[in-house]
């Protein structure tokens, strides 16, 4: 049974999230160590378990407090396709344990199909089919399809690119010109001149 958590219990809760995060964006699920998790958080083995019940739990935890954090962090407004790419590229640049995560439950949990249970999409999709309805966006392609394509522009240069990862200590004008460059793909791609 879950523990109600006090004061100081919430700030231990807390260090072990954040230590969990680090553990699990560097090592995945599988190489995640609760050892390592409650070292660096400075509690023990009866505590995680009490409040998260196992490790896989425990990623669970850490990942839909990232995915929640992104999607209130970097909403999709319809009229501005690009500047949301944009977002992305500098919410992950600030955050790339995000991408990390991302990329283990992709290995380890869900290979195939959605990334996430439900519909945490739905209203970037709704966004992006009003868009298209206003004839802003294509609307010869899916919604899903436009944001599955567009976040994976805005990818280009995360942690799980294929090319050039982005790092925090890039010169501001290389920042600047992937930011352009990718503002005007997205763009090009997707919107409809006015």
């Amino acid at each position: 049974m879950p523990i109600a958590p006090t004061r100081r219990g919430e700030a231990t809760r807390q260090r072990l999230l954040a230590s969990a995060t680090a553990e699990f964006a560097e090592r995945g699920i599988a190489g995640a160590r609760v050892d390592r998790i409650v070292a660096a958080a400075r509690s023990n083995k009866a505590q995680l378990y009490q409040y998260f019940g196992n490790k896989g739990r425990l990623f669970d935890e850490v990942f839909s407090i990232h995915i929640e954090w992104l999607i209130a962090e970097v909403p999709l407004d319809g009229d501005d396709l690009p500047g949301y790419a944009v977002g992305l590229y500098d919410t992950c640049l600030q955050r790339p344990e995000l991408v990390r995560l991302a990329a283990w439950m992709r290995l380890e949990r869900n290979p195939f199909g959605d990334l996430l249970p439900g519909d945490p999409d739905a209203a970037k999709i709704s966004a992006i089919a009003a868009a298209q309805a206003a004839d802003h966006i294509d609307p010869a392609m899916d919604p899903a399809d436009v944001l599955s394509m567009v976040t994976a522009m805005a990818l280009s240069w995360s942690p799980a690119s294929l090319q050039v990862a982005a790092s925090v200590d890039d010169a501001d004008d290389v920042h600047d010109r992937r930011r352009g460059a990718l503002a005007r793909a997205v763009r090009q791609a997707f919107i409809h001149p006015r």
